[in-house]
């Protein structure tokens, strides 16, 4: 007579069954069928790149995009972004600051939100130095040199240029200054503003006019005229519109166009030395929706340019739009601008934004 096993042995052949079988699935299943980390998806390059994206933005659903673009510019860009691809595009906006800001604070506790940051230059070069950003390999054939960084964590999307800009109803043309060197005048009494947080654009204009000579000229201004601090370069502009500042040194040129095409009394004035920053686009490291935030820079870099040239942007692609006739630009270089930063900060507090107003 052949003895029964036990139930305990039974058990445990039963076990070790399931589990070889389970190993045997493991083993055969095929690598494609391995999710494809952010880095793998970031790296890819291939002809079918953006059908990969797009398929894999679509079954994530959504993406997280961190931006200071203003309500009506993101506005357009997400309605494009969403009946492109079908897929939501989830907006939390702010400044350049604060985005950053936010970002490492949410980083140091563990939470990771954000699937794309889309802010000015300084900023997103800070985020890639608190190393949170991936590397992306994006086709950049047509962008404006300015617009590649040597790490590729971020791109450059769109550059604002600085131009001082007038109230046509408040200042005749054949008064206008010619240069920084006219605003020492008394006759600007109160009638000049400027952005709080352009310690950037000072910096390069300081440097461009030589550090003595021009630390020196914006002291002398303020202390003849004094000088208007606002938070804010939309403000900015529809305070010149207002006539509440009918001069302001710091403003937008593409919100001056875009007042000034809706029928502002606005008109924007370079003044030499013309400076350029970029704002860029870049996917956050430990981003929760990879195929949607690698998606949303590609887009950015793709059919987002002639929205923003639609916009009176200056996109990246100079095949979109060519940079504007008629101005040298002095762009401003992130990482110069980030290694410096306290010490124009300093200046541009001691004498700018101190200023009785």
């Amino acid at each position: 007579m052949i003895a029964r096993p036990s139930v305990r042995l039974c058990k445990r052949l039963a076990a070790a069954a399931t589990a070889l079988a389970c190993g045997l699935l493991v083993a055969a299943r095929p690598a494609s069928a391995q999710r494809p980390t952010l880095a793998e998806i970031a790296a890819y390059n291939g002809p079918d790149r953006m059908a990969k994206l797009i398929a894999g933005a679509k079954a994530e659903g959504v993406v997280n995009v961190y931006t200071s673009e203003t309500v009506e510019d993101i506005g357009a860009l997400s309605k494009a972004f969403e009946s492109r691809y079908a897929v939501k595009l989830n907006v939390w906006r702010g400044s350049s600051e604060d985005i950053l800001q936010r970002a490492v604070v949410e980083a140091r506790g563990g939470r990771f939100d954000a699937d794309a940051f889309e802010t000015g230059a300084t900023a997103m070069e800070s985020l890639h130095r608190e190393q949170l950003l991936q590397a992306i390999e994006a086709p950049a054939a047509e962008l404006a040199p300015q617009a590649i960084q040597p790490h590729r964590e971020w791109t450059g999307t769109r550059y604002n240029i600085f131009v001082a800009a007038y109230n046509t109803q408040s200042l005749a043309l054949s008064n206008l200054p010619k240069g920084y060197d006219d605003l020492v005048s008394g006759k600007w009494k109160g009638k000049l503003g400027i952005e709080a947080d352009d310690s950037d654009w000072f910096g390069v204009v300081i440097d461009a006019l030589g550090e003595e000579h021009g630390l020196s000229l914006f002291r002398d201004i303020v202390e003849a005229n004094g000088i208007s601090v606002r938070k804010g370069h939309t403000l900015l502009a529809n305070l010149v519109v207002s006539g509440e500042v009918p001069l302001a040194l710091s403003a937008y040129y593409y919100k001056v166009a875009q007042l000034k095409g809706r029928g502002a009394p606005i008109d924007a004035l370079p003044l030499a030395p013309v400076i350029a920053r970029f704002e860029g686009a870049g996917v956050a490291r430990r981003a929760p929706h990879p195929y949607a935030a690698v998606l949303f820079e590609a887009f950015m870099l793709g059919e987002g340019q002639n929205i923003l040239a639609g916009r009176d942007f200056f996109p990246a692609n100079t095949a979109v739009k060519p940079m504007p006739a008629g101005m040298t630009l002095t762009f401003l270089d992130p990482a110069k601008a980030l290694d410096q930063s306290r010490k124009w900060s300093k200046y541009y507090r001691d004498i700018v934004t101190r200023a009785v107003h």
